[in-house]
């Protein structure tokens, strides 16, 4: 047998093979073709909560001026305790109390050639119930607080709430699925996919002007607590 009739005996093999795997291979592709397409509709719903703020956050810092680096640390501790004191005898637990911040600075004169002083400083944080917000913030800075920040307002079951929000964010994805199932004139199926947006920052409203002055005012006003899905429907 020559090498060129072993040649083409072998090319007459391999398209032999390769007719037997196209005939194998063409119905199943016919099968897949004839394959409906699967129906889906998807949505974002969204939910929403009207709710009143229950607690409020500060930073209280307390400032001191001294000759030396050592003395001005010194007495800043002393009355960054005294702070303190103070806060926790306004009602804050230990748990909601967190220093932020201590610093110390040299003070130099205007073209920056001679040290003239030191200033440390101390900063707290304290975190209340809203109806202790005002003397909690009259009580820091007769202890000595120098610089006051905040409120930051936020409710203590805000992860409930938002939940809750999450359910009518659920309930209206169903509403605009129904809605346009209809208008499509499909029918709706179960649920395929939920996919969580992301949580919102509760958005302050409105605020109201205070008549009291008989100490520092701190008004809730009202918040908004968001919620979004996007939600996947089967349909036919």
């Amino acid at each position: 047998m020559t090498r060129r009739f072993r040649w083409i005996l072998l090319l007459s093999a391999l398209l032999l093979v390769a007719s037997a795997i196209a005939g194998v291979a063409q119905p199943r592709l016919g099968r897949a073709a004839d394959t409906p397409a699967k129906k889906t509709i998807t949505v974002t719903g969204n939910g929403s909560l009207t709710t009143v703020p229950d607690r409020a956050s500060f930073s209280f810092t307390v400032q001191t001026r001294a000759a030396t680096a050592k003395a001005a640390l010194a007495q800043n501790a002393t009355d960054a305790t005294a702070l303190v004191t103070a806060l926790k005898n306004a009602g804050v637990a230990a748990a909601d109390l967190q220093t932020g911040q201590v610093s110390l600075d040299p003070q130099t004169n205007d073209d920056g050639t001679q040290v003239l002083g030191y200033v440390a400083s101390n900063t707290v944080s304290a975190t209340t119930a809203l109806a202790k917000a005002g003397p909690l913030v009259d009580a820091a800075v007769g202890a000595g607080a120098t610089d006051v920040s905040g409120p930051t307002l936020a409710r203590s079951d805000a992860d409930a709430l938002y939940r809750d929000a999450l359910k009518d964010a659920v309930s209206d994805a169903r509403d605009k699925a129904q809605a346009l199932a209809a208008a499509s004139g499909l029918t709706l199926g179960a649920v395929d996919t939920v996919v969580e947006g992301s949580p919102a920052v509760p958005v302050p409203v409105a605020m109201k002007a205070s008549a009291d002055s008989a100490g520092t005012p701190i008004e809730p006003g009202t918040q908004e607590i968001d919620a979004t899905v996007t939600v996947t429907y089967d349909a036919s």
